[in-house]
Parts: structure tokens; C-alpha cells; sequence
């Protein structure tokens, strides 16, 4: 009699083989992933630091390339807007880039680059005051708990504690500063723009600690609480600055569509002189973030936070001020004023120096005497002319030998 074959054990032999091997294969993915994935050894900073300018590099060509072939040599030489002129004001001839130069007395291609001691020490005792009114009532403290809390803050993070606070010790240092056209397409009637370049330099430890908990709501709410500690400290900064100068601009306002209209809806526009600032791209930040994820097994430095942090932080410069972008700041008037005036009084009293904790009371003080003293004048003025008119009536009745009478009365 033939017995059947033994096919339930095979079945179930292979079973176990495929779960054991579905089992070590999810290990050794959930162990390669830990190892290069998190605990990866970074890339050096040298090669971080090439790639990236590389990268910017790349980038700003691109750029300059596509605004080249966009823009139009129209475009670049507009009409300025025409404005009506005074036979009285003179108007010397424009100052191009050229003529600038040579009045300066200053060859771009032949003048040696400054070294800029006494500008690091006016930056330097900027910074120092600034470090100092930081310390005084923790307003720095306060200040960034608002900002790392508010509206812009991911809904899985809880409220982020401010841990530690380094202002640094050092200032930056600049040197090597230089003036040459901007190679940017963008010639007007007046030449080239003149930019200023110089080479900055920063050693020293600038650190921000906050500590706050990852809070996973899936697939309910409050479903895992991970608590997360992060430093990070600014260890050296180097690139070139370059700084260049926009002088105001008026531009025409939009007329109306009615054809009686001759005149504009609204008065000319006119923007005003600005200060614009940038980095070229092949900067260089170094960075040094410790981190420290857990309660209870805490995993300590994990290089993958730390090369997120990083990217972060070179996104955020990036967008703001690396060429093409750049930083707009509007000059304030120059022309000196009276209610801008500080010092002692003069000799005259006439109350020009400003004194005290509160300048601003003293200029609207200053500006009340003057309103009150000249009404207070033209009262005195008016009585006197009163006062003249009253005299020359009384001397006309005396020599009438009589009173005298107001025009336009009916005789008695």
C-alpha cells in the first residue's frame, strides 16, 4: 500500500524560512538605516564648504545670464522723469561714474586695497553696546521666546524653553576693501554703479540652546511625547561683503483717464536713497550642533540633526543676502536739523542744546516756546498798530477842536 507524501511539513518549513528571512531582512534595513542614515559620518567641512559655493556659484550665473538675455537696452537707459525747473536753482553738469573717479582721485585698477582699523573699531563698539543692553533686562531672552513661540511654529512641536543664551566675545574683522564697477548689466546714462567689496572675518562662539518636545497626534492625539535638546553655536563666519549705494529715484504717478485731465491723480512719487548690501557666494559658516533626543535612552550628537541644521541655517542666509539677493536698507536725511541737535546750550540761550533722559520732550517742549512766542509776538504787533491808530485819531480831534465822527453816521 503506497503512503501519500509529507507535503503539510514541507509547507510549514517553508513558512518559517520565509518569516525568519522577512524578519532579518527588516533588521538589517532597520540597522543600516540607524548606521548611515543617523549616525553617518558628516562630509568634512572643506568639502561642505566648496560644494556649496560651487553650488551658489552655479546659481548666480544662471541668474546673470537669464537677466542678460531678458533685459533690453532700452530698458537699462530709461528716460528719467521730467520735472518742472527753476531758472534760479543752477544745474551743474551730471556727474558720471568717470568724473566721480577722477575728482576722488581714485584708480579702480591701480589703488591698493584699504585695510579699514577704524571702521572694525566703530563695529566693534557697536556690537559691545549691543551685548550690553542685551544683558541689562534679558530683553534678548524675552524677545526670542516670542519669536521661536509664535505663529510660525510647527503644530507637532510643544512651547520651546530657551536654554542658553552666548552673545559671543569677538568682533568681526574687516579688511581688504577695494572699489570697482558692477558688473551687472544694468549701465544707465550715468556709467556703471560703483560697489565696494571687503572681506569680513568672524572667530568666535555665538550659541543658542532651546529645548522643546515633539509631540506625535497620529493616530490620535498625544499618541508619543519625544523630548528634544539643541544647541547651536556659530564657530566662524568668512565671505566678502559688498556694499553699494542707490541713490532716490521719482517716479510718475498714473494719470487719469478723463481728457480734461492734464494733471496727475497723485503727487510724484519719490523713492529714497538706500543702502544695499550683500555676500558674494562663496561664503563660509561653520557650525557646531549638539543635540540630545529622549527621556529615559537618550541618543546624544546625531550627525543627521546636525547637517539639518546646518542646511537650514545656509537656506536662510541664502535667501536673504547672497548675490542676487540683497539687503535694501533706506538712508535717513543727512541735512542737519534743529530738532536732531544734542550737545550743550549755546552762548545765545537760545535753547539749541538738548539735555536729559528724554530728548523727545525737549524737542516738543522747544517746538511749543517757538509756536507761543511768535503768536505771542504778533499779538504785540497787532496792539501796537491799535494802539498807533487810537493816538493818530485822538491828535485828529484835538486839532478839529472837537470830537470826531465815524464815517457813515447820521449828523446829530
Amino acid at each position: 500500500m503506497d503512503t501519500p507524501p509529507a507535503t503539510p511539513q514541507q509547507s510549514s518549513l517553508s513558512f518559517t524560512e520565509g518569516f525568519l528571512l522577512g524578519q532579518l531582512s527588516v533588521v538589517i534595513l532597520i540597522g543600516a538605516f540607524i548606521k548611515f542614515f543617523i549616525f553617518g559620518d558628516p562630509p568634512s567641512p572643506e568639502t561642505t564648504a566648496s560644494t556649496r559655493a560651487l553650488a551658489r556659484r552655479n546659481q548666480n550665473a544662471a541668474h546673470k545670464r537669464s537677466f542678460s538675455i531678458n533685459s533690453s537696452p532700452s530698458a537699462a537707459s530709461k528716460a528719467e522723469v521730467r520735472v518742472p525747473s527753476s531758472n534760479v536753482l543752477r544745474h551743474p553738469p551730471r556727474l558720471t561714474t568717470p568724473i566721480i573717479l577722477s575728482k576722488t582721485y581714485y584708480n579702480v585698477d591701480a589703488h591698493q586695497p584699504e585695510s579699514l582699523d577704524w571702521f572694525n573699531v566703530l563695529i566693534a563698539q557697536t556690537i559691545a553696546q549691543f551685548r550690553t543692553d542685551a544683558h541689562q533686562d534679558e530683553a534678548i531672552l524675552t524677545s526670542l521666546t516670542n519669536v521661536l513661540n509664535g505663529a510660525q511654529k510647527p503644530d507637532f512641536l510643544s512651547s520651546i524653553k530657551v536654554t542658553e543664551i552666548s552673545l559671543g566675545e569677538d568682533f568681526p574683522i574687516f579688511s581688504n576693501c577695494r572699489v570697482h564697477p558692477v558688473e551687472d548689466g544694468s549701465t544707465g546714462p550715468d556709467g556703471a554703479k560703483l560697489q565696494a567689496r571687503m572681506d569680513v572675518d568672524l572667530s568666535d562662539l555665538i550659541t543658542l540652546g532651546v529645548e522643546t518636545k515633539i509631540i506625535l497626534n497620529w493616530p490620535q492625539p498625544l499618541t508619543a511625547i519625544l523630548p528634544v535638546a539643541l544647541a547651536v553655536s556659530i564657530v566662524r563666519f568668512s565671505g566678502t561683503l559688498s556694499i553699494s549705494f542707490l541713490p532716490s529715484a521719482s517716479h510718475p504717478a498714473p494719470f487719469s483717464n478723463n481728457a480734461s485731465s492734464a494733471l496727475p491723480q497723485h503727487p510724484l512719487s519719490t523713492t529714497p536713497t538706500s543702502l544695499a548690501f550683500s555676500f558674494l557666494p562663496d561664503y563660509r559658516l561653520d557650525v557646531n550642533v549638539r543635540s540630545l533626543v529622549g527621556s529615559r535612552s537618550r541618543l546624544q550628537d546625531i550627525p543627521k540633526i546636525a547637517q539639518m541644521v546646518e542646511n537650514r541655517l545656509h537656506a536662510w542666509i541664502d535667501e536673504r543676502c547672497v548675490e542676487p539677493r540683497v539687503q535694501q536698507v533706506a538712508l535717513p536725511s543727512l541735512w542737519p536739523r534743529k530738532k536732531n541737535t544734542r550737545g550743550p546750550p549755546s552762548e545765545e540761550g537760545d535753547g539749541l542744546g538738548l539735555r536729559g533722559p528724554e530728548p523727545l520732550r525737549d524737542v516738543r517742549e522747544e517746538a511749543r516756546r517757538e509756536v507761543e512766542e511768535e503768536r505771542r509776538r504778533d499779538g504785540n504787533n497787532r496792539e501796537r498798530e491799535a494802539a498807533a491808530m487810537a493816538e493818530g485819531l485822538r491828535w485828529r480831534s484835538k486839532a478839529e477842536g472837537g470830537g470826531y465822527e465815524m464815517p457813515g453816521t447820521m449828523p446829530i
